[in-house]
């Protein structure tokens, strides 16, 4: 074993669990450094407390002499919890949340201080635009934006700072960051929910997306993950033979949690619990030292806000249990990547979930017109969808090992596939613009009841209905939950408008009963979304050639699945619902374009450096190891020195061969690298990288892997996969 994988090894063999004070009920800390209802009824004045609240619940504008008291009394309580400084907390498109900090301190002359935080320094900052991804929004020169107070999502006090969870646009208005499309999204689809929700209960006035996501994560030890110049630089293993046991026995999904592990998800969850992040559950994952944790479903844009900041956290509290958190979709090949599923429903201010399949036919009614339009919506929409988890690292995970397919289906259960063949069989009257008709279809009589959680589980589809919502399994690990929530609430809004109209034709002009009209919609929809629907196995040959033949797209790489964000019907799609415009779609092409391509060129670098700087001296170092010994050999025995060293040899031929391969691979894809970069289209550099340079990588990895095999275990200079994943 090498010098650095044995001191790697032997440090991380020497941990022991930290010893976590855990408090008796979690219920008493919940939400404790969070500036909630409970503590802004301690420190705000009743009228700032109102217009809060009035924000919150209807979207009101706070006035800017009540932001001053907001801001007062939220600063003495960050104060009273440890802080002394403040950040306007927001998500630009990096993938990561960003923070700039400034103390509370203010000097007032005469050497004097005090602590001081206004209302203009809560509601607006001006951090730098053009520093962050911006898509050509921003020129260098151009460099002013604002991070704006988003009183929806609640501040919060982590370490010794005061986080206040902000938007962020540019100087010209343009949204820089996750967030602020997706709370377009989200009161887009309140409107549209809303208005239909009246055909139903006159009493909804609002409609919230929940978002339930599931977060799965490897843990390394870090004198392990350090040791791997590819994990420190790309998240990722490049290079590295599968060990002989992966995760073929199942024995430690839903096993017996390690001890080490435990201690760093207790300290974790206490963490979360003084956030106010409700996570709920943990478990082991299917590969070896992967883990799964979960929280209660929260409305949508404070449950990506906690996913955001729980990513950070994950990481923070690591380095005191000593451990690397690997968020990469694939950071190991042979075993389960890790997703981040994202459970999606609406509720109603009434309480009722409308993915929720009720007791009596006219609750049915209501569950199967929003069923069956978001089925719609994903029909006419897959691609978008599909575009919304498109990633580098995604493109890793998806199609392998239990992760869904690029193909975009549906899975709706034995249960609901019969519900909708019935349904849409009720009668042979069809409707027709022109003419009018006599259909009457006693409609609420004829819908069956639908029990909860009468679907199956079908791992490899993309976009599972699980008894009371939908679960986008597609969603990769290290993913903002914010880029899937906002297409998915869009496509939604914008069926449910369509779906309104075609109704209030029925009703209007051809003199329908309301639920006749409804059912009639529904069941054209039932017939014109069968394409979506797919309850087999998403990997096989078979789907994908008749997922072809249905009209559905499979773009199995980011290039080609971003491209449909160009396109007319997406950016109307985005704009006439005020979800973004015409700018902002663009820029996020470019900016999503431009991160894959530097992603695929980091990690091409790295695996030049470690194949030609790592592996191919150790190898020439073994091959004449091998060289005296069979020099050796022959001064020995002489002539019949061949018939002894006969493997000896073979080796040596062997080792050569894959030298070879590996420095004329490595030697082509720098030569490719360097011709792309000069390239001025984004598209042809993007597809350049995805079908010139990418491949080259499986071509390395194969002969390095092979090397790894022959090599001396003493002198492989990479920690194995074995250390890796087996080291607890």
């Amino acid at each position: 074993m090498s010098t650095l994988r044995f001191f790697a090894v032997k440090e991380s063999l020497k941990r022991k669990p930290l010893k976590i004070h855990e408090p008796k009920r979690r219920s008493e800390v919940f939400g404790a450094n969070v500036f909630n209802e409970n503590a802004m009824r301690q420190y705000l004045t009743k009228e700032a407390l109102s217009s809060i609240m009035e924000a919150i619940t209807k979207g009101t504008k706070i006035d800017r002499v009540l932001a001053d008291h907001i801001s007062t009394g939220m600063k003495e309580w960050a104060i009273s919890k440890g802080a002394t400084h403040y950040t306007h907390w927001f998500q630009p498109l990096t993938g990561a949340t960003a923070e700039k900090h400034d103390a509370f301190f203010e000097t007032i002359g005469d050497g004097m201080a005090i602590e001081k935080f206004g209302g203009s320094q809560l509601v607006q900052q001006e951090p730098d635009a053009s520093s962050f991804p911006h898509g050509g929004i921003r020129n260098t020169f151009e460099a002013r934006g604002y991070t704006a107070w988003d009183p929806t999502s609640p501040a919060f006090v982590y370490g010794t700072t005061l986080c206040i969870p902000t938007v962020f646009v540019s100087y010209t208005g343009e949204a820089l960051d996750y967030k602020t499309p997706l709370l377009r999204a989200l009161h887009a689809v309140d409107k549209a929910a809303v208005a239909v929700c009246k055909y139903f209960d006159k009493n909804v006035k609002k409609v919230s997306a929940s978002l339930g996501w599931e977060q799965e994560y490897f843990l390394i030890d870090t004198a392990l993950a350090t040791s791997r110049p590819d994990i420190v630089l790309t998240g990722r293993t490049l290079l590295g033979h599968s060990p002989a046991k992966g995760q073929q026995l199942d024995d430690h999904y839903f096993g017996s949690i390690p001890s080490r592990a435990m201690s760093y998800m207790r300290d974790l969850e206490n963490e979360c619990m003084l956030l106010g992040i409700p996570v709920k559950t943990r478990h082991n994952e299917v590969a070896p030292n992967q883990f799964e944790l979960a929280p209660i479903f929260e409305e949508a844009n404070l449950a990506v806000d906690h996913n955001s900041l729980l990513m950070d956290v994950m990481q923070k509290v690591a380095k005191r249990h000593n451990f690397s958190v690997l968020m990469h979709e694939k950071p190991f090949a042979g075993v389960n990547g890790s997703g981040k599923h994202n459970n999606w429903s609406l509720s109603t201010d009434t309480g009722i979930n409308l993915l929720s399949p009720g007791k009596t036919p006219m609750s049915n009614l209501q569950f199967l017109t929003f069923f069956i339009n978001t089925i719609k919506a994903v029909q006419t929409h897959e691609e978008l969808l599909r575009a919304a988890i498109a990633s580098a690292s995604n493109d890793h995970r998806l199609g392998a090992n239990e992760a869904p397919p690029a193909i975009i289906s549906v899975f709706i259960g034995a249960q609901l596939t019969k519900v909708l063949e019935e349904l849409e069989t009720v009668t042979k009257g069809k409707l027709s613009p022109q003419e009018k008709t006599d259909l009457k279809l006693n409609v609420v009589g004829k819908i069956p009841e639908i029990l909860l959680d009468n679907t199956d589980r079908n791992r490899t589809s993309p976009f599972a209905f699980t008894g009371n919502k939908f679960e986008f399994r597609a969603v990769g690990s290290k993913a903002n939950c914010a880029n899937p929530m906002t297409v998915l609430n869009t496509i939604v809004a914008k069926q449910l408008i369509d779906f309104k109209e075609e109704v209030d034709v029925l009703i209007d002009k051809k003199s329908m009963k309301k639920d006749d009209a409804i059912f009639n919609v529904l069941r054209e929809y039932i017939k014109t979304s069968k394409d979506i629907l797919f309850e087999g196995n998403g990997y096989s040959e078979a789907w994908e050639k008749e997922a072809k033949k249905r009209g559905l797209s499979n773009n199995k790489t980011t290039p080609e699945a971003l491209k449909v964000k160009l396109s007319k019907s997406s950016i109307e799609l985005f704009e006439n619902l005020g979800v973004m415009n015409e700018v902002e779609s663009k820029a996020r092409y470019e900016i999503e374009m431009e991160e894959y391509i530097l992603r695929v060129q980091i990690e091409s670098r790295v695996i030049g450096d470690i194949a030609r700087n790592h592996v191919v001296p150790t190898a020439v170092r073994y091959q004449n190891i091998l060289i005296e010994n069979v020099k050796g050999l022959k001064t020995i025995y002489g002539d019949e020195f061949r018939g002894l060293a006969k493997e000896q040899l073979t080796i040596i031929e062997q080792i050569s061969k894959h030298i070879e391969a590996i420095n004329s691979l490595v030697t082509k894809m720098i030569e490719d690298r360097k011709s792309l970069n000069s390239q001025n289209s984004i598209e042809k550099k993007a597809n350049g990288y995805c079908n010139k340079v990418k491949p080259l990588f499986d071509d390395i990895r194969y002969h390095c892997d092979k090397l790894e095999l022959m090599i001396d275990d003493e002198l492989w200079p990479l920690t194995k996969y074995r250390e890796l994943l087996f080291t607890k």
